[in-house]
């Protein structure tokens, strides 16, 4: 029997390390040294009463303390929910509030807080007890007994980040997340030896906790931690550490690649290595053909290798790992006919037209499932398998799908299909290579069209004054019944009218549909989950009740 209590023991003795970076100090720090201020944690928390399977809830940015305690309650045999930390500071109020109905939610025997963030969660009667970070180092490693625990046993509890309806538990056990990340390791040929993991990315994701920290830590491969707060302040310090440690692998969304690309074109030539790099994970959010086009430009005078880019498909339901392509292949593309697509849902390979004519769309290859999962597509209606090019429901099975969500029996019973788990995703199969099309919940229908609103976002920030990344398409019902697009674009421009009439046209030459609206708003103003993706149904909601923060 395994479990992540005794992988973390071996990877213990490894002679590697995590190298925590704050601002411009880097302090690097062996996993033996954290494992044994792990192991007084630990201790600590048992002595505050922490058993087995009780269920440890941590809120605080990404700090030395904050790792420390993720380990350690993994060590006293509980299960750890990450907090999101506020998007934004206007949202205080909103963030407050989700906090508390997660810890609820989560059963919290105990919430483990950073001392800076205490005083925005202020206990109530009847919350579990709540423990400052700083509070727990006067444990003693020699004080800590390994608990009896088994690999059935919640290691995880990972909220989904969705904001519109109860927050709901991925239940993530010790055997799930292992063989997630066994096989993870193995498809992207990591090696525990040579490679470096560099990452920004924020813990309370799946991404950040399971693929960028859990992952080092119960291998014992050399980490490169930063927070999310300083890659948002200057996106070019992620590409500056991958150049100073020598960092061979990292992972961000889609934006992120643009950020760093634009970060890249003013770095001088010749001032960064990145000859080592060999796997930049694209995923959590689409994967824009442009914009990895855009970074491999930019970043190939400093060595980057195009065959590094790795275009990849997960999802928390199953720890992280869905499918990956082979390392350094690099982006490959599916070329299919618009119309096609959107009118009879087939992917029709098309060869003999240019990349940006409007009657095609580019999509990412992203490789093929990890070692035990298997996917299939399935007509969402039916549960017919369909065949390869067909467009339907992403569906997945295998040894690291969740068992379900905490307490949700009827969220579990809705996200299967006997043993498949429904992801939500359309998606086509290619030679047994997955190529994801947008969510079923947001595809807008219209004459007949299946029109997905990543096109229309792409295109409307295609046009200057709109912000990057801060666009979101939806339909609404019209006319007779008639759905419309509607388009909500971020901007801090003047001269609104002559750019809502910009968007108008640029979108209507990418998609061939006129939006019937364009609405444009103050910045910081389309509503995001805590790890940054655009909330359609949220904005549709607002859109409709008129909630929407004009320019």
């Amino acid at each position: 029997m395994t479990t992540l209590v005794s992988r973390l023991g071996r990877a213990s003795s490894r002679p590697h390390a995590i190298t925590f970076i704050t601002g411009d100090t880097a302090i690097r720090v062996p996993w033996a040294q954290l494992h044994e201020e792990a192991r007084a944690t630990a201790a600590a928390l048992q002595a505050r009463g922490i058993a087995p399977r009780d269920h440890i809830a941590l809120l605080g940015p990404t700090t030395r303390a904050l790792v420390t305690a993720i380990q350690a309650s993994w060590l006293a045999g509980a299960t750890v929910v990450v907090l999101p930390l506020p998007m934004r500071l206007g949202s205080l109020e909103e963030f407050v509030h989700q906090t508390r109905r997660r810890i609820v939610a989560a059963d919290a025997r105990m919430v483990l807080v950073d001392p800076d963030l205490a005083a925005f969660v202020d206990p109530q009667p009847g919350d579990p007890p709540m423990v400052r970070l700083d509070e727990l180092t006067a444990g003693r490693a020699s004080a800590y007994e390994e608990p009896k625990i088994n690999e059935d046993d919640l290691a995880v509890l990972q909220f989904t980040s969705g904001s519109t309806a109860d927050p709901k538990g991925v239940m993530l056990p010790h055997r799930t997340i292992l063989a997630n990340l066994d096989g993870a390791a193995a498809s992207a040929r990591l090696d525990p030896e040579d490679d470096v993991l560099v990452s920004w990315l924020p813990l309370y994701h799946d991404m950040g906790l399971i693929g960028t920290l859990t992952l080092p830590m119960i291998t014992g491969m050399e980490l490169v931690l930063a927070a999310p707060q300083d890659f948002l302040a200057q996106p070019g310090r992620w590409i500056e550490w991958m150049s100073t440690y020598g960092g061979t692998a990292t992972a961000g969304p889609n934006f992120s690649y643009a950020l760093a690309a634009r970060a890249l074109r003013r770095a001088a030539p010749g001032s960064l290595d990145l000859s080592r790099w060999r796997i930049a994970l694209n995923g959590a959010e689409p994967v824009n053909p442009a914009t990895v086009d855009a970074f491999c430009e930019a970043a190939g005078p400093h060595g980057f290798r195009p065959g590094a880019s790795f275009c990849a498909f997960g999802m928390a339901e199953l720890a992280i790992a869905g499918t990956f392509p082979e390392p350094m292949s690099g982006m490959r593309i599916d070329t299919v006919d618009r119309a096609s697509l959107e009118q009879e849902r087939y992917a029709a390979p098309v060869h003999d037209r240019p990349d940006d004519d409007p009657t095609v769309r580019r999509f990412a290859l992203l490789g093929r499932p990890v070692a035990g999962l298997e996917v299939r597509v399935c007509d969402p209606d039916t549960g017919r398998t369909l065949g390869e090019r067909e467009v339907g429901e992403l569906e997945i099975r295998g040894t690291s799908v969740t068992p379900g969500y905490y307490k949700r029996p009827d969220a579990t019973e809705a996200a299967f299909r006997g043993d498949w788990l429904r992801t939500g995703d359309l998606a086509y199969l290619v030679g047994g290579e997955l190529v994801l099309c947008g969510r079923i919940k947001d595809v807008i229908i219209v004459g007949g069209r299946n029109v997905f609103p990543e096109d229309v976002e792409r295109a409307a920030e295609m046009v200057e004054g709109v912000r990057a990344g801060n666009v979101i398409a939806f339909g609404v019902e019209g006319h007779r019944g008639k759905e419309s697009l509607i388009v909500v674009a971020e901007t801090k421009a003047d001269g609104l009218s002559d750019l809502r009439t910009a968007v108008a046209s640029q979108v209507s030459d990418a998609v061939g549909l006129p939006p019937e609206v364009v609405v444009l708003v103050a910045p910081g103003t389309l509503p995001k989950t805590s790890s940054g993706k655009l909330q359609r149904s949220l904005c549709k909601q607002r859109y409709l009740g008129e909630e929407l923060q004009l320019v």
